[in-house]
């Protein structure tokens, strides 16, 4: 067997997640897979939550690993591929809303927040809008994703109802947060 170090614990967990959604999720199940005792999980995880935590910084690699906004980018343009990554990003991962909600920004996280803001800045919204804006498509993105996993995992969309094309709906609510942030522009 390989040596069982915290990046394996943390593959295995996602893997897991994947299988069996996040509320099957268990250190059990886990530590099964990984074909060691529970305990042994503890040394890398004290806790579940931090197990969780780490998970939901793992899957959001995708996302923090795309490049950050040139000055030459238009703020507009930045802001919805921004978004659209955070979106695509979350829904790599089942329960990938889930997850990440709740969730507070690591060391690296805050400093490419910090330089997101201070591109919005410099493209000249105002600090605080760029703030409020950053922090609003941020939770409308985990809401849209959250209920669209729901949709998923509940087959909704076999019943009567007029189905709503999930990547639609997202798209227009993002075009109404940028256009109401342009107006502060």
């Amino acid at each position: 067997m390989a040596k069982l170090n915290r990046d394996n614990v943390i593959a295995e967990a996602l893997d897991l997640l994947d299988e069996v959604g996040l509320d099957a999720v268990s250190t059990r199940q886990l530590a099964k897979r990984l074909n060691v005792e529970q305990p042994s999980l503890y040394y890398h995880f004290r806790k579940k939550e931090d197990l969780l935590a780490a998970m939901a910084e793992a899957a959001m690699i995708p996302h923090a690993t795309e490049p950050l906004p040139t000055p030459a980018d238009d703020w507009r343009a930045w802001f919805l591929e921004n978004m659209r990554s955070f979106r695509r990003t979350l829904l790599m991962r089942r329960d990938g809303a889930r997850l990440h909600a709740g969730t507070r920004p690591g060391s690296a996280d805050l400093d490419r927040i910090a330089q997101k803001m201070a591109f919005l800045v410099a493209s000249g919204v105002p600090e605080r809008d760029a703030q409020m804006a950053m922090l609003a498509a941020g939770r409308y993105t985990v809401g849209a994703v959250l209920e669209e996993q729901a949709d998923a995992e509940l087959g909704h969309g076999e019943d009567d109802l007029p189905e709503i094309d999930p990547e639609s709906a997202f798209e227009a609510g993002l075009a109404l947060i940028v256009a109401g942030l342009g107006r502060k522009v």
